[in-house]
């Protein structure tokens, strides 16, 4: 916005890198499509992903997860003893998402704040094709098909937004 907002001419790859010093996830957003994000963050490969028949819906329970004390939890599991690629589980259907494509968080904060967890069960049981925290948490986020019609039933001091891709 700023680089069109103030005629600054920056290239894409400019951006990307100003995005990088802002964190290691920033530049994810300077392309705005998915991305197979790798290195820091800053290496992203665009991956053939069309969300368009779909709902996007995002819960915040109001609960900070400092990062740091995350990462101290994070214990990276294999699946089936099989390590899957990311690459390879969304290229399938995102009904068999669910029990393939894991955040590695989730489970240890699961554990420390259970309401996150019944936030992604509520979220399942109103029909959700997947759903998973968002990075190191601890808003979630669920992907509906865009024909259901949601209303969505949380603690009203969550943040609960529903947005149409």
């Amino acid at each position: 916005l700023l680089n069109k907002q103030f005629g600054l001419n920056l290239s894409t790859n400019q951006l990307i890198d100003y995005a990088s010093k802002l964190g290691s996830d920033c530049p994810f957003f300077i392309l705005n499509k998915p991305c197979f994000a790798t290195g820091r963050g800053e290496i992203m490969e665009p991956v053939a992903l069309d969300l368009s028949s779909y709902q996007l819906m995002i819960v915040n329970p109001g609960i900070h997860v400092n990062t740091g004390e995350a990462f101290s939890y994070l214990t990276p599991r294999k699946i089936n003893n099989v390590s899957a690629s990311i690459k390879d589980i969304i290229d399938q259907p995102i009904s068999t998402w669910q029990h393939s494509l894991v955040n590695d968080f989730e489970l240890p904060l699961f554990n420390k704040y259970p309401v996150i967890k019944e936030i992604k069960e509520t979220m399942y049981k109103m029909g959700a094709s997947y759903a998973a925290m968002s990075g190191s948490g601890s808003s979630m986020y669920g992907l509906f098909d865009k024909k259901m019609q949601l209303t969505p039933s949380f603690d009203p001091a969550y943040f609960v937004q529903l947005v149409s891709l």
